[in-house]
């Protein structure tokens, strides 16, 4: 994991939770153009940088019940991280569940694809 490796808890706080949470989606995004079972290496690096940002986004925010929901959302992915084989339908449930956590991402629910 060496994209967000060196991402500090000062640089990460410096975004608004919005902000957080699409730059989380963004990830989620990218990774699901490696929901296959040839893929599963990359699909596996993803997920490690998203549950890398969501550790990052629990830290620098206080909020009991934000923290509680975000913790919750990771340990789905931490599901889909350890699973043998990708699935789909639950990874894309987790994205569009990430974005309804904040009203400016939930504006990119209606452009998820089918």
């Amino acid at each position: 994991m060496t994209q967000h490796a060196d991402l500090t808890v000062e640089h990460w706080s410096r975004f608004e939770l919005g902000q957080q949470i699409l730059q989380i989606a963004a990830e989620m995004h990218r990774a699901s153009e490696s929901l296959r079972p040839d893929r599963i290496e990359s699909l596996r690096l993803s997920y490690e940088r998203v549950l890398r940002l969501v550790d990052l986004t629990v830290e620098v925010h206080a909020e009991l019940n934000l923290r509680v929901e975000l913790l919750r959302w990771r340990d789905v992915v931490a599901e889909l991280y350890l699973d043998p084989v990708p699935d789909p339908q639950v990874h894309r449930l987790a994205l569009k569940t990430l974005l309804w956590l904040h009203p400016l991402s939930a504006e990119q629910v209606e452009h998820l694809p089918a």
